[in-house]
């Protein structure tokens, strides 16, 4: 069963594009070519301007495979074979292919066709590799020292270290490759490498027009999913609008591209160097369809694009992942977790007696932000691992400010996404150690704890009280002032509302048993 969404999502993510017919032959009618982008980008960290820069400025061919990502390039193309031996040569290809991952098929007589050799050329013409082809051969420098010009002529031993070391009559000279003009005899054409080349020698049984599909994985291309929550006056409902950003540094561009995004957890093993319903959804007009349409895939999820676009080279470009969702029901909710960080309540092997652990208080509130992804809440699709940036309204001016920011992993439909946005600035947390007790003949500890949240707000407020368990895993809560929930087997829950401008008061009493 196809279902189809408005929105699009991104896990570690498929990228394909189709595109326009390129040189050898014209493509297929509506094959083209196809790239898939997979990504495994670290929305924290990744900045797809760094590897731009890197590319930009010349430094290490290499710096394109640490790219967090990797792309699956499918062509479909028109050839004429002759019967017997043929050269085919493609140079409108990726820069950073993996030699070992090309294939060719013949779709017009796959029997009829055998590849003998395959074979990738990237070893491109550069001014180091130019002088080295000059090796054992005769050549002029001009060199200027002190304003004075002359001219060594000589034959090239060897070309290093930005040095020319030549023979001479007179003996070695050791000229620097900035040192002036440098007069090079003409060299042939034949074995310089001026763009990346796929080529294959192939038997064909009979001559005539052939659809041929070669496929390989290139690195150098990547993407990654950002997310813009726009909270109303009482942070009650939020706009929710969503970009992919695709950055491709493969050494190619793909224009007026068919583009796809597949999002999932694919697992490659690295080298060690939509719209669904009848009726338009918020953001819909006539023209162009500005977001993805959403299928399952496998165990992922595949989003097209309905409409073409160019994908360039070394740059990043950004594409609407799914039109703004309107008025999403959101929530705003305040946890106070009084443990201080690096407390530690963890699995541990034996009860941890130390009286003073966990007694350091943490006087601070994390606000959250919390909504369901589901269609009754104007959502309902697959969320792509991405940053989500939170913005509210100042209604003095009308304009949006940034109030906090948070990372969300890949959210089915029908899942809770949970953002932390920051801390309260106007309330106050405080929790204290007010007994604890050891029995080791019992085996049998007893703690309480006093928390005061105090609000210095002018409206009530709703305060969740996370309170981790973490000396031992037999326990009970023996007394508390106020009622809790259960969370897991280390973690109560302690929702509580507290007055304009007042405080509350939660205490409890745990027992640990073993």
């Amino acid at each position: 069963m196809v279902r189809k969404h408005r929105w699009a999502p991104n896990v570690i993510a498929a990228v394909i594009l189709l595109f326009s017919p390129c040189t050898v032959g014209a493509a297929a009618a509506g094959e083209g070519l196809a790239v898939t982008v997979y990504s495994t980008a670290d929305p924290a960290s990744f900045d797809p301007q760094q590897y731009i820069s890197q590319q930009r400025q010349g430094y290490n061919m290499y710096y394109a495979r640490q790219v967090p990502g990797f792309g699956v390039v499918k062509e479909v193309r028109t050839v004429n074979l002759k019967a017997g031996l043929n050269e085919l040569r493609f140079t409108d290809v990726a820069q950073f292919i993996d030699p070992t991952t090309v294939s060719f098929v013949d779709l017009t007589d796959p029997q009829g066709t055998q590849v003998l050799e395959q074979n990738f050329e990237f070893d491109l013409i550069n001014t180091q590799k130019l002088y080295e082809k000059y090796i054992d051969g005769e050549v002029g420098l001009e060199v200027t020292q002190d304003g004075e010009t002359t001219v060594v002529t000589g034959k090239v031993l060897a070309v290093s270290g930005g040095m020319f070391i030549l023979q001479t009559p007179q003996g070695l000279e050791f000229v620097p490759q900035g040192s002036g003009r440098i007069k090079l005899p003409p060299l042939p054409l034949e074995g310089l490498v001026t763009k990346p080349t796929l080529v294959w020698k192939i038997d064909a049984e009979q001559a005539g027009e052939r659809e041929i599909r070669t496929t390989y994985q290139t690195n150098g291309i990547t993407w990654r999913a950002d997310y813009n929550l726009m909270l109303n006056a009482d942070d009650s409902q939020a706009d929710l609008g969503a970009w992919v950003t695709v950055m491709n540094v493969s050494g190619r561009a793909y224009q007026n591209a068919r583009l796809k995004l597949i999002a999932g957890d694919v697992q490659r093993v690295q080298p060690e160097y939509g719209y669904r319903g009848s009726s338009p959804g918020p953001g819909k007009r006539a023209g162009l369809p500005p977001g993805f349409e959403e299928r399952s895939f496998f165990e992922y999820h595949l989003y097209t694009l309905p409409r073409r676009t160019d994908i360039l080279s070394n740059t990043t470009q950004q594409i609407t992942l799914f039109p703004t969702a309107r008025d999403v029901s959101v929530e705003k909710v305040l946890v106070y977790y009084g443990l201080s960080a690096g407390a530690g309540w963890g699995s541990s092997s034996s009860p941890r007696t130390d009286r003073n652990l966990g007694t350091l208080s943490n006087p601070k509130v994390d606000v959250y932000v919390r909504f369901k992804n589901e269609d009754d809440n104007n959502l309902g699709m697959p969320l792509p691992r991405g940053k989500v940036r939170v913005y509210k309204q100042d209604e003095a001016d009308e304009t949006l400010e940034f109030v906090g920011e948070d990372l969300i992993d890949h959210t089915p439909n029908n899942e809770t996404v949970l953002i932390r946005v920051g801390q309260a600035f106007d309330i106050v947390g405080e929790r204290t150690q007010t007994n604890f007790t050891i029995d080791t003949r019992a085996d049998l500890i007893t703690e309480s704890f006093k928390i005061q949240v105090r609000n210095h707000k002018e409206q009530q407020i709703k305060v969740i009280i996370k309170e981790n368990l973490y000396r031992w895993v037999n326990w009970q809560i023996a007394q508390a002032s106020d009622e809790h929930e259960k969370i897991d087997g280390r973690t109560i829950h302690f929702e509580v509302n507290i007055p304009p401008d007042g405080e509350k008061t939660v205490t409890y009493t745990v027992k640990y048993t073993w």
